[in-house]
């Protein structure tokens, strides 16, 4: 059995705000980066904003990450510390509002439970996977 790999691919500053709209409508402002922001401030202290790139997945999925370069401190609730890439520190973070959102009610949760399966494969192929499983596992 042959599995192609995800591909990730930029989403440019043109189409950004289209993407969002089409894959959660008014609830990735309202809803999703809220939640993605507070996670990546409480599980990252350093962190202090900034830009993130969006990340359309090949297998329909997103997530969106910090731009820096520079590795984060991370420490989260289930006991885990250590060094997470931005890129690495976005994913984490959107896993734990994808899941958190997804037990809300309505389609956005709904939605955010099919992002956080997607990502979650998308992450397994990442080159920091042992890490971001130790992060929210």
């Amino acid at each position: 059995m042959h599995t192609q790999l995800i591909t990730s691919t930029i989403v440019s500053e043109s189409e950004r705000t289209a993407f969002v709209d089409r894959l959660f409508g008014i609830s990735y402002a309202t809803k999703l980066e809220p939640t993605v922001l507070t996670i990546a401030e409480r599980i990252a202290p350093e962190y202090s904003g900034g830009y993130w790139a969006f990340h359309e997945l090949g297998n329909g999925g997103f997530y969106f990450a910090p731009s820096i370069g520079t590795p984060f401190d991370v420490i989260c609730e289930n006991g885990f510390e250590g060094k997470l890439t931005p890129d690495a520190l976005g994913i984490t973070a959107c896993l734990y509002a994808y899941s958190q959102l997804s037990f809300g009610d309505g389609r956005f949760a709904q939605t955010c439970a099919e992002h956080y399966h997607l990502l979650r494969e998308f992450m397994f192929e990442h080159a920091e996977a042992r890490v971001i499983l130790q992060a929210t596992d």
